[in-house]
């Protein structure tokens, strides 16, 4: 009966009489010894099979949650031990803290070196944050060269202790080929409270992140309630400067650059200003950096373009000898790689009928020394056409000897920050004299920006600069006030 019932195993017993039953019964048996070991080599198979398909379900899990490149947890793998550290946390531990870590160089490694030396270095990298923090810590790439670190059940102290071994670790400099670079980072904290979820873990180490980038990088900011609201307030800001571009808003104001010697006008400097019916008079310095990081630059850079350039056509139909005047246009690093810029200036200057040497773009030393291939060869065609290149807020940024006489401008704009008590410190004056030397010697002209007595303008004068802007003169101007401004008589410094 068993082996009717599919019992292999079990076996009949044959009779003594040895007669036909007993043969048909040794048949059975042994069919059923038969089958018995096809089916336990088939089960084997199906173990050894079933075996396989978990491992290879696994191998597939650990690859949809782990970072191809390095190794690293990906961004699904470390939400979801965010989610469990929150459970945790939930059932008597403390909650988790998150760092989330930006590389602060990482694209001029991968623009000078290659992608495949930016590889090497976030592999070195990630390397390096594992051998930071502890086993029960999670470390994630979440994309390009932006890094996270899960700690659980998370005392401050600890999160405080991890997140300075790896700023240190990343001081120390990474070899690539022949090079040695160096991708230090900017790191936010995000400690949990009670009631987070893994979105606000991430959201507030995200902006303690660009904190810590916006206070000089290569820090660590602890997230605080106050930088939400930072954040959100820009955000407000942003929408309403795009707003404010749309609706007429925004208008240029023109300074005038002066000379020292006989102070006559040689060029105006176009300004944006923005009045907010709301907010009043919007200072550059709080929403230039806004738009610049929005990416909304690029579509004030234009509309400054249309504006400027139709506004001095009509003061060359006005004012004499106003065609030596020189209108200077300030240039951003997002401008260099819009595709129709040279075209909008040629086309634009057609339309106006104003000669190519008339208008100057500034640009920051910054961006003219750390100028890729792309923004080289943009820079170079703007010279082709006839347009002045100027270097904007010289002394703030590089200010390299060996790169001024290769940055293809005309002249200098030197920062105010340089003169700053020219009138009565004596070593002050040896420094300005040695800047505007060099950058005489490097066959460029210096204006000096930011000039607001007129010692400064008369010292400026006698250490041998020629031109000169700032309050001294006049204060930046709306477009109708231009005009008077030529029948202003500047004083010679």
């Amino acid at each position: 009966m068993k082996l009717a019932s599919g019992d292999l195993s079990a076996r009949i017993q044959p009779s003594e009489a040895r007669d036909e039953i007993d043969a048909v019964i040794t048949g059975v048996n042994l069919l059923a010894e038969e089958l018995h070991f096809i089916y336990s080599d088939l089960e084997q198979v199906v173990a050894e099979r079933t075996t396989e398909l978990i491992q290879a379900q696994a191998e597939l899990r650990r690859m949809a949650m782990t970072d191809a490149l390095t190794g690293l947890a990906n961004r699904s793998r470390l939400r979801e031990r965010i989610i469990e550290a929150l459970d945790a946390a939930q059932h008597g531990g403390r909650p988790p803290a998150l760092l989330m870590l930006d590389l602060d160089s990482f694209k001029t490694i991968n623009d000078n070196l290659g992608h495949s030396a930016g590889d090497e270095v976030l592999v070195e990298v990630a390397g390096r944050l594992r051998a930071s923090v502890r086993e029960t810590d999670t470390v994630a790439r979440l994309g390009g060269d932006e890094f996270a670190i899960l700690v659980p059940n998370a005392h401050k102290d600890d999160v405080r202790a991890i997140a300075y071994r790896v700023l240190r670790s990343l001081q120390r400099s990474i070899t690539v080929g022949s090079a040695s670079v160096w991708a230090m980072g900017s790191i936010g904290v995000s400690i949990g409270s009670p009631g987070d979820t893994a979105a606000t873990l991430q959201r507030d180490a995200d902006v303690a992140m660009y904190v810590a980038k916006s206070r000089g990088r290569n820090n660590v900011q602890l997230f605080a309630p106050s930088m939400l609201e930072a954040t959100q307030e820009r955000s407000r800001m942003a929408a309403e400067l795009r707003s404010g571009l749309e609706t007429g808003q925004l208008s240029l104001y023109y300074q005038p650059v002066v000379a020292l010697a006989t102070g006559r006008i040689i060029g105006l400097e176009a300004l944006v200003r923005w009045r907010h019916p709301e907010r009043g008079m919007v200072l550059p310095d709080t929403f230039i950096p806004l738009a610049e990081e929005t990416g909304l630059i690029v579509d004030i850079g234009r509309w400054a373009l249309a504006e400027a350039l139709p506004q001095l056509k009509a003061w060359n139909a006005v004012v004499p000898g106003m065609r030596d005047v020189k209108l200077h246009v300030n240039l951003s690093a997002a401008e260099l790689l819009r595709k129709d810029l040279l075209d909008d200036v040629a086309g634009t200057l057609t339309r106006c009928g104003i000669a190519p040497e008339q208008l100057v773009f500034e640009i920051t030393e910054t961006v003219l020394m750390t100028r890729e291939t792309e923004e080289a060869q943009v820079l170079a065609k703007l010279g082709g056409l006839g347009v002045g290149l100027q270097i904007d807020d010289f002394g703030t940024g590089y200010s390299s000897i060996s790169y001024l006489r290769s940055l293809p401008a005309d002249t200098v704009k030197v920062d105010q920050s340089l003169i700053k008590g020219i009138d009565a410190d004596e070593g002050q004056r040896d420094f300005v004299a040695a800047v505007l030397q060099l950058i005489r010697s490097a066959g460029l002209q210096a204006i000096v920006e930011g000039i607001e007595t007129g010692g400064e303008a008369g010292r400026l004068r006698e250490l041998g600069c020629v031109y000169g802007q700032g309050f001294h003169f006049s204060r930046p101007v709306p477009a109708d006030a231009v005009v008077s401004l030529f029948n202003a008589d500047f004083p010679p410094a």
